[in-house]
Formats: structure tokens, C-alpha cells, sequence
């Protein structure tokens, strides 16, 4: 059967195993194709093909809810759902999402793109349906990796103390975004390596059903016993103790063999729990030889795996992480603390170098920050490498372990700012809002690789919590001019003043000097200023502009209500100064995916929109 004829889940269910291994094969090809092309969630998504048309093949979706956990494994099920035609544009501005997204589809039952949360919502909707006297069933299928969150705990307890009916299925693939790290992890590589016990259950279970008459009996007999006799081979009872019935470990690429527990798993009254066995980047060997690369990428050349169109900018996490190697030679206090992503926040340089100062946790912020809290509190100084999206699930330790202590924790906030293709759930745009009014903490800015090195030095001899926060890659026009030093508190000023100021922090620095180059053709001579730190100000750049009376603009990539337009704003009220005429900031609303340059016009961010604000504003006062 052609890819092009699945136009729902309902098209598999008359499929022979003939043309299910070939659809799998089709399916993978296209996964292959698709992000090659565009980017995106390589590996994870190679993974669950047998497991996803298992789970649509057995249960009826829209009815029956499935929720992906983190939601980067749903492509094979937006290829099932009706959407394989539109996935061309997935991650494209204005196309396919690369998570389930309620408004993209009605087979999306919820919208993911954090780890750790399926758990908690499936119970919910599980819940609302027993309240509604409903009898569809409720799938949460999570990753290995995800069980290292808090809030796959919390759910998991409160799931078996009340007995909520809801199937579980445990995705392991023994990785999230590098190899998974903690005791859940070494627990669940025990049961999927327990040759005793699945060599036992394979064989008994081929032995059974040759057996002449009786044999299907006995086969189902071991069904019913086989979990005490599991017990018996490989010890387990940590998901008994929660509650669960627990199936498994399965073959996760046996498609016939998952539909089977699946319909089993079906007629139990009570949370079941299937753990299932997969391979990450199944079926391509580059993505099956190294799926931690692998698991998010930009756009490759499908034939050696190997990345097309290599762009010449600089990553601010591969600089920070090479910067921390120099200073944790010269201060072994320095230590690194990671939450399951050491390479993509550029850790690995200082993990080689210092292999027991280096601590990745795993998908659990909020115990990366109170475990810097301890650090710092017995005399070492801590380095948090998070993205600033997945910061805003620690703000609570932020708060009450880091600051209100008054602890030396540095953090190195990457990809703060529009997360482009990964959309709404990984912009980085509420991290100043959240942060800068905290008491005690201060909040950076870079514009360049060496002004955030330079912070970095800086932080680490500082006294008390430092954010400093970067996107991704460093923007050309950035390496192209010269950096001096970091003074606390003073702001950089680009070029001699002139008619305007352009107040720009962090990535809105180089859109602000195409925004005055463009002015200056049109007869408006504007002058920049690099306002690098948020929080302190630097006041006297203000106080002169305000008693020039110096028309002055803010620019920055982060939500207006919050940001350095804001805390600009309530000083010079505060001060009786002159109020900026306008801020340049990320609107009131959930911005969509897409490319970064794509996202800043959006918003009105690019160089050129600011521009052509600012002289239409201009014609308004001529």
C-alpha cells in the first residue's frame, strides 16, 4: 500500500503483516526525507513507527486519546492522521507543527512539547472521562527519559493510589537527548537486559503454542503467571509497589506482538503499564550509530548523514563551555550541572576535562538549580547550563534556594529568545520577565561571543546568582566588530550620538544597527546602544537622554510586558525622567514556528520593520 492511501488510522486496519512491514519501511523513508529537508526530531521519530501503528491499529482515535510525551514523536502519527501530504512544510512558517498541536488536529489530543507531562494530563482526561460515565480509552506514551522529571513521579503516585484506568506505555529507548543518567535509568537497563527472563518467556511462549490441542491453554495460562515468575528472574516490583500492572519488556519493533499486549492491556480495569523496548533512529544506520546527534537536526544530506549548507555563525554554548574549561583550570570550585543536555548547551568540552566536576541530572531543572544551591552553599561555584525555556520549570528554586539565599550561582540561559522551528513551548521569551524582578540576581545580555565570555568571568567572581542569557548562534554582523571590556552596569555605546537612540539588548543589537544604517540613507542619523546588562541599568545613559530630551527607542527579543522596556519604563517614572517613545518587544501573544529571520518580521523585530516604524512615525510629527 502507498503512504498517499492512509488518509486515517482507520486505512490500517484491513492491512495484511505483508503490508504493514511494508508501510513501516515507507513511513521511515519519508520521516527520512521530510527532515533531511527541513530539520527536526530525527532518531526519536524513527523509533516508534512499529509502536505507533500499533497504537492506531488497535485503538480508535479520535475517540481513544493517545498523548506523546514531550510530543517529539509524533511524526509517524501526524503521517497516520491525515497529514502525510503537509508534511513538507512541517516546522515551516505557516506549516506543520513538530509537536501534537489541539488546533492542528482533532487526533491531537493534547498539545506537548515539554518533558514529563503526559502523565499528569492523561490522568486528567482519564478522570473527565470517568466523570462522564465515558469507556474510551486514555494512552500516554512517554520516553525513558522523561520518568527522570518530578512530574512523572507525581503523576505515577497519585495514578496507582487511586486506581484511574489509563494505559501507560513506556517508550525505552535508553535515551532522551544524550544517554539517560539516575537510578530509573540503571533499573529499567536491568529489566530490558534480563536474558534469563526473556529467553525464558520466548521460548515458553513458541514451546506452548506448537503443543497439539492444549497448547493455547497453557500459553494463556503463562500469560496469567508469568508476572510472578517475572518477578522471580529479574526482581521487579518498583511499578507494582506504584499500583501499575506492569507488561513487558516488549520487543518495541514487533508490530503483531505490540498489538496483542495492546489488546490486552485493553480489558484491564486499572492502570497498566507496558514497557516497551525500542531503537532510536531504527532503520537508517547514521541516526541507529549515533542517535544522540541525531535526535534533533538541521538539515542533512540523507545519503552520509553529514549537515548541508553549514551556516559560518558561532554557537554561544560551544564559547561558553570552552571558556569554562579555561576557568575551571585556574578555580576548582568551578563545577557544571546539566539537566540531560551536556553537548547541545556545550558541556561536553568541560565534562572531558573535569569528568567529576561535570553533574547531568537528567530532565529534572528544578533539581538541577537546588542541587547548584547546594553546591554553592558549601563553597563551590556552580554553573547551570539550561535553555531559557526549560528554566521557567525551576522558577520556584530560583526563587527560594538560589536568591533569596543570596547564592554564587552562575546560569548560562541558552537559546533565550524566538526558538524558531521548535515553536510556541521553546521560545525563550519570558525569561528577563520572570527573572529580572527577583530580589538580589542579575540579568546579562550579550551581544557577542566575547562580551558573554567576558560576563562569564565575570559571574564567577561574583558574589550572588547571575543569568546571562544568548540565543543559539552569534549573528554575523556581531564578528565583525570590535569588543572592549564588561564594566557592571554600563551600557556600550556603538556609534556617536545622534537625532535618536536605539536602546538594543542581546540578539535586537545587530537588527538595531541595520535599523540605523537604513535611517541613515533616509536622512535620520540614529545612535545604538549595546544594553547589555537588564538588570542593573545603566541609569546615567538614561538620566542623559532624558535631559537632552533625546527621542530614545527599546529593542528587544523578549515579551513587552516584563522586559528592559518595562524596567526602563518604571525607573524613569519612578526618576520624573523622560519615558522612551516606544518599545520594540515580542507582543501579547503565543508566537508560531518558523525561522528565526521569519519570526522577528512577525513580530515586527527585524531591522527593516524597525525602520520603517520609525520613519512613519517620523512623517507623523513633519
Amino acid at each position: 500500500m502507498d503512504l498517499s492511501q492512509i488518509r486515517g488510522p482507520e486505512d490500517l486496519r484491513g492491512l495484511t503483516e505483508k503490508e504493514m512491514d511494508a508501510l513501516a519501511g515507507k513511513l521511515r523513508a519519508r520521516i527520512i526525507e521530510v527532515v533531511s529537508k527541513n530539520g527536526g526530531h530525527l532518531a526519536s521519530n524513527l523509533g516508534v513507527v512499529e509502536l505507533t501503528l500499533a497504537l492506531h491499529r488497535v485503538f480508535d482515535s479520535p475517540k481513544d486519546k493517545i498523548v506523546f510525551d514531550v510530543g517529539h514523536q509524533c511524526y509517524v502519527h501526524k503521517m497516520l492522521t491525515g497529514r502525510n501530504e503537509l508534511m513538507d512544510s512541517l516546522r515551516q512558517y505557516g506549516g506543520v507543527s513538530g509537536f501534537p498541536k489541539i488546533s492542528e488536529s482533532e487526533h491531537d489530543a493534547y498539545g506537548t512539547g515539554h518533558a514529563s507531562t503526559a502523565l499528569s494530563a492523561a490522568l486528567g482526561m482519564a478522570r473527565a472521562r470517568d466523570l462522564n460515565k465515558g469507556q474510551e480509552h486514555i494512552i500516554a506514551v512517554v520516553g525513558d527519559g522523561a520518568l527522570t522529571g518530578g512530574l512523572c513521579f507525581e503523576a505515577l503516585n497519585n495514578l496507582g493510589q487511586n486506581k484511574t484506568r489509563l494505559i501507560v506505555i513506556l517508550n525505552d529507548n535508553q535515551m532522551s537527548i544524550a544517554p539517560n543518567v539516575g537510578a530509573l535509568s540503571n533499573y529499567l537497563t536491568r529489566m530490558r537486559t534480563s536474558k534469563a527472563w526473556l529467553k525464558l518467556k520466548h521460548r515458553l511462549s513458541d514451546f506452548f503454542l506448537k503443543v497439539p490441542l492444549i497448547g493455547k491453554g497453557l500459553y494463556n495460562f503463562l500469560q496469567r503467571v508469568k508476572d510472578s515468575v517475572r518477578n522471580f528472574f529479574i526482581k521487579d516490583h518498583y511499578f507494582d509497589s506504584l499500583g501499575l500492572r506492569y507488561l513487558g519488556p516488549i520487543d518495541g519493533h514487533n508490530e503483531r506482538y505490540l498489538e496483542k499486549i495492546l489488546e490486552r492491556a485493553k480489558r484491564f480495569e486499572e492502570p497498566v503499564l507496558i514497557h516497551v523496548v525500542t531503537q532510536k533512529g531504527r532503520g537508517y544506520k547514521h541516526a541507529e550509530n549515533d542517535p544522540s546527534t541525531t535526535h534533533g537536526v538541521n538539515p542533512f544530506d540523507p545519503e552520509n548523514g553529514e549537515p548541508t549548507g553549514r551556516s559560518k555563525e558561532r554557537s554561544f554554548g560551544k564559547a561558553a563551555g570552552e571558556m569554562l574549561v579555561e576557568l575551571g583550570r585556574e578555580d576548582k570550585r568551578i563545577v557544571a550541572i546539566s539537566a540531560a543536555m551536556v553537548d547541545a548547551t556545550g558541556l561536553s568540552g568541560f565534562g572531558k576535562a573535569y569528568p567529576d566536576r561535570l553533574f547531568d541530572v537528567g530532565i529534572a531543572e528544578a533539581h538541577a538549580v537546588t542541587l547548584a544551591a547546594g553546591l554553592a552553599a558549601y563553597g563551590m561555584r556552580p554553573v547551570v547550563a539550561l535553555y531559557d525555556t526549560f528554566l521557567q520549570r525551576a522558577y520556584d528554586q530560583v526563587v527560594a534556594d538560589v536568591c533569596v539565599q543570596n547564592l554564587p550561582v552562575t546560569f548560562l540561559i541558552d537559546r533565550a529568545g524566538m526558538g524558531g522551528a521548535d515553536g510556541p513551548t521553546h521560545h525563550g521569551v519570558f525569561g528577563a520577565a520572570f527573572l529580572r524582578h527577583v530580589p538580589g540576581l542579575m540579568v546579562f545580555n550579550p551581544r557577542s561571543l566575547e562580551e558573554m565570555q567576558a560576563m562569564l568571568r565575570f559571574a564567577l567572581s561574583h558574589e550572588g546568582p547571575v543569568f546571562i542569557r544568548y540565543p543559539r548562534s552569534e549573528h554575523p554582523l556581531m564578528q565583525t566588530l570590535p569588543y572592549q571590556d564588561f564594566v557592571l552596569g554600563r551600557w556600550e555605546r556603538m556609534n556617536e550620538p545622534g537625532e535618536i537612540a536605539l536602546l538594543a539588548t542581546g540578539t535586537m543589537v545587530p537588527e538595531a544597527l541595520i535599523a540605523r544604517d537604513i535611517l541613515k540613507e533616509k536622512g535620520i542619523l540614529a545612535q545604538v546602544v549595546n544594553a547589555a546588562t537588564i538588570k542593573p541599568m545603566d541609569t546615567g545613559i538614561l538620566r542623559e537622554l532624558s535631559l537632552a530630551g533625546t527621542p530614545y527607542y527599546v529593542l528587544e527579543e523578549q515579551a513587552l510586558a516584563g522586559g528592559l522596556g518595562s524596567a526602563i519604563s518604571e525607573y524613569c517614572v519612578q526618576e520624573g525622567l523622560k519615558l522612551p517613545e516606544r518599545i520594540f518587544a515580542v507582543p501579547d501573544r503565543f508566537i508560531p514556528h518558523g525561522s528565526h529571520q521569519e519570526l522577528l518580521k512577525d513580530c515586527g523585530l527585524d531591522g527593516e520593520s524597525i525602520a520603517a516604524a520609525l520613519m512613519k512615525e517620523r512623517e507623523k510629527t513633519t
